[in-house]
This record gives C-alpha cells, structure tokens and sequence, in this order.
C-alpha cells in the first residue's frame, strides 16, 4: 500500500466513511451470490446510513 493510499483511508477511517475496498472483500468472502454496488452507489449508501437513514445499514 502506497503512503498516499494509507493516508486516504486514514483519513476516510477518521472521519466515518468505511472502505470501499473493504466492502468489496466482504462481499466477496460473505455474498458471493450478490452483486456488489458501484463505488457511487457505496458512498450514497454510507451516507445514508450515517446521517439520514432508517436503521443501521449493516447487512451483518
């Protein structure tokens, strides 16, 4: 992982916003049979979730 790479997430960690690569592993690992969502569709949902959503937003 590159310096500016791990700064990114660092920072996205600091502020709330969860890894889109990480979403991606435990897709894969968990939901094999799903299809995962966009990147865009990913932050949205996060978004959503954090600070005007119904619910948690965890699928596990």
């Amino acid at each position: 992982m590159t310096l500016i790479a791990l700064l990114r997430e660092t920072a996205r960690a600091m502020v709330g916003m969860p890894s889109y690569d990480a979403y991606r592993r435990h897709m894969a690992e968990r939901h094999p049979d799903h299809e995962p969502m966009d990147e865009i569709a990913f932050f949205r949902d996060r978004q959503q979730a954090r600070y005007g959503g119904k619910g948690g937003g965890r699928c596990c």
